[in-house]
């Protein structure tokens, strides 16, 4: 049987987990369909999903669909739970992307399209909620086409819409006009169909048009559009016979060498820490010992596969498959035996944070363990422990994963905390380039290392890249990954407090002392470098280096999109500066208009609270991070949380508990 994982994804209130209820019940896992407003949805099973009516963790179901088995991976909508979504499409076959007949493409929309087509994921669309008031067919479409990619196509028509009598035609588009408005579509894509089709008209028959849509949707380039409705089950049987037929298969040998990767990670009743990988290659079997993350190893205890709506019991999973793994000691982005292929997407980061304490002193030790287990889960919540002011801080993409985290931590640990107003993370680049170095034995350098290291401006996204300006063989490895390992965590903190990126690392100077012993034969340290000595010297010279070069703070900014009354424009245009909004031209519509632009993330929460009241509650905002610039006026800075390699008495004193020598 083929086997396809794939992903439903939607703007927040699309519909895709009704969707998802619909397809169970379709296929006969479900004998009723559950409702959202009730809490009664099979993949929503948090309570505070069923509570909010949202989808806040990914959920893995499975149903059998004519000979083959999906599946299915329901994700969040809401772009707080932003990274959910990018761990899931690090294992799709296929996707669908659905849209709301009534709003159209919103702004989440646009961020997981240009996702989906980065990946080169095979995509359907899926129009829902055709029923409602409101619901479009034709201008949706071009909005379809001018919104998310110009290669979309309508494989339904509808009829009686928008209203509760709309109906999908129950055969797909057929006709001269359709076969040529495809015909277009695909030529456009294939250079050798459409010589075919120049040599002869009669090349793109409907079979040949069939097998080209196949092959053109299987590669992304074509984007095929159903039309229907989750709650009443209009046209799903059309997006069924979609997915069936036009998205290709999971793929992968049974036989070959063991290949997977772990995108989710959760805790069972028993605390026992559960993986769910989809693999690759292979054949993973109970009991077998596989090496996993970044030289790891474990024994699986225990496998589970996804069937029939639900996960069971197995000896074994097979490649293309989804499973639920016991007895790894995992983290979400693992790979599991030979790394596979990374589809190199990121979302937008995290903008925001937040410092998280509990309600009583007593309960801090409690809290830092149970923000480490939510961080399992959620690396970019990223947990930051300062133990100089022991505070705990967390990253967010919004305020609504406040409430989330405060409820989880209620709900699954018991404990009640209060959350500080949240600040805008910013970033430093390099501004120039700078060098610095520390010889062992010399001067007031404690540590029996040499290190010496350059810092480089580099390409805006490449992140830090770590050179080798030295011989390998020049000394121990396990000295160069100390170095590397310890440069990424120095660089964490820059000369203002914030995360330093896009920049070249080069060490350009190395040395150690051989391991030594004494006359009697025991290991001597005062005589033998160890890592922690080039631990402890990298950041001192490394921040000598930066300082050098110095650093620039940059601040997040939102592409922003409102849609207000025309006569709500000079209010708006006026709030616009005050923000520090740069807007563009709008674009009137009649008796309202859309404007767009950007604006600084520190500002973005103060154009949501306002636009109600300047636009009588008709304004409509979306926004997403874009980009990051340098920040104008009074540059902030972010307080330390490490023995402050800036200055340096007060880091020896902390490392090596004197000012020098040993």
């Amino acid at each position: 049987m083929r086997t396809l994982n794939l992903g439903i994804l939607a703007h927040v209130d699309a519909g895709k987990t009704s969707l998802t209820e619909r397809l169970l019940y379709e296929a006969g896992v479900l004998d009723a369909v559950g409702s959202v407003d009730d809490g009664s949805t099979r993949t929503d099973s948090l309570d505070l999903e069923r509570r909010r009516g949202i989808t806040i963790k990914a959920a893995v179901v499975s149903f059998e669909l004519d000979g083959t088995a999906v599946n299915l991976i329901d994700t969040p909508g809401h772009p707080d739970f932003i990274a959910e979504v990018e761990r899931a499409l690090s294992v799709l076959d296929g996707a669908v992307l659905v849209v709301s007949a009534v709003e159209g493409v919103q702004a989440q929309t646009r961020v997981l399209m240009r996702a989906l087509r980065r990946l080169r994921i095979p995509t359907l669309v899926f129009v829902n909620k055709i029923d409602r008031t409101g619901a479009r067919y034709s201008d949706l479409l071009r909005e379809l086409a001018e919104k998310l990619d110009p290669a979309t196509i309508a494989m339904d028509t509808v009829d009686r819409i928008p209203g509760p009598r709309a109906r999908v035609r129950s055969i797909p588009r057929s006709g001269e006009a359709f076969e040529a408005e495809l015909t277009d579509l695909l030529t456009g894509h294939d250079d050798a169909f459409l010589a075919d089709c120049v040599r002869d008209e009669r090349a793109a028959t409907p079979e040949r048009l069939r097998t080209e849509l196949i092959a053109q949707t299987g590669r992304a380039r074509v984007f095929p559009v159903h039309f229907g409705s989750a709650i009443t089950g209009e046209g799903v049987d059309g997006l069924a016979e979609g997915i069936r037929h036009l998205l290709p298969a999971a793929e992968g040998d049974p036989a070959g060498p063991v290949s997977g990767t772990v995108f989710k990670v959760e805790r069972g009743p028993a605390g026992d820490k559960i993986a769910y990988a989809r693999l690759f290659s292979g054949t993973i079997r109970v009991r077998d010992r596989l090496p996993f993350g970044s030289g790891r190893e474990g024994k699986v205890t225990a496998v589970n596969v996804f069937d029939q709506g639900t996960d069971h019991r197995s000896g074994s999973v097979g490649a293309g498959r989804i499973a639920k793994l016991w007895g790894l000691d995992a983290q979400i982005g693992d790979p599991i035996g030979l790394a596979p292929k990374a589809r190199a997407e990121h979302f937008s980061p995290p903008t925001l944070e937040t410092v998280v304490a509990p309600s009583r002193e007593a309960d801090k030790g409690a809290l830092h363990l149970a923000l480490t287990q939510l961080a399992e889960a959620d690396p970019l919540i990223g947990l930051r422990h300062d133990e100089r002011r022991s505070e705990l801080s967390l990253s967010l993409y919004g305020e609504v994963q406040k409430e989330v985290i405060a409820a989880t931590l209620a709900d699954q640990f018991g404990l009640a905390v209060d959350f500080r107003e949240s600040t805008v993370i910013c970033v430093e680049r390099p501004t120039g380039s700078g060098e610095a170095v520390e010889y062992i034995a010399k001067d007031a350098n404690p540590f029996l290392a040499t290190v010496g290291l350059r810092v480089d401006p580099a390409p805006v996204g490449s992140g830090v890249d770590f050179r080798l300006g030295v011989e390998l063989g020049s000394m121990p490895f396990a000295f160069f990954k100390a170095v590397e390992e310890t440069v990424h965590e120095t660089l964490a903190q820059g000369l203002r407090g914030w995360q330093v990126r896009d920049c070249a690392v080069t060490m350009t100077h190395s040395g150690y002392w051989a391991r030594q012993s004494t006359a009697h034969g025991g290991f001597d340290k005062s005589m033998s470098t160890t890592a922690g000595d080039f631990r402890g010297l990298v950041p001192l010279v490394l921040m000598d280096a930066l300082r050098q070069a110095g650093t620039a703070v940059h601040e997040p900014i939102h592409r922003f999109r409102l849609d207000l009354p025309s006569d709500a424009l000079g209010p708006v245009l006026a709030a616009l500066a005050k923000l520090r909004a740069v807007p563009e031209a709008p674009r009137p519509r009649g008796a309202e208009c859309t404007l767009e632009g950007t604006v600084p993330a520190a500002s973005v929460h103060a154009l949501g609270q306002r636009l109600p009241s300047l636009t009588g509650g008709e304004g409509v905002a979306e926004s997403a991070f874009e980009r990051y610039e340098p920040v104008s006026g009074a540059v902030p800075s972010r307080a330390r949380y490490d023995h402050n390699p800036l200055d340096r008495e007060e880091y020896l004193l902390a490392v090596v508990r004197r000012v020098a020598g040993r």
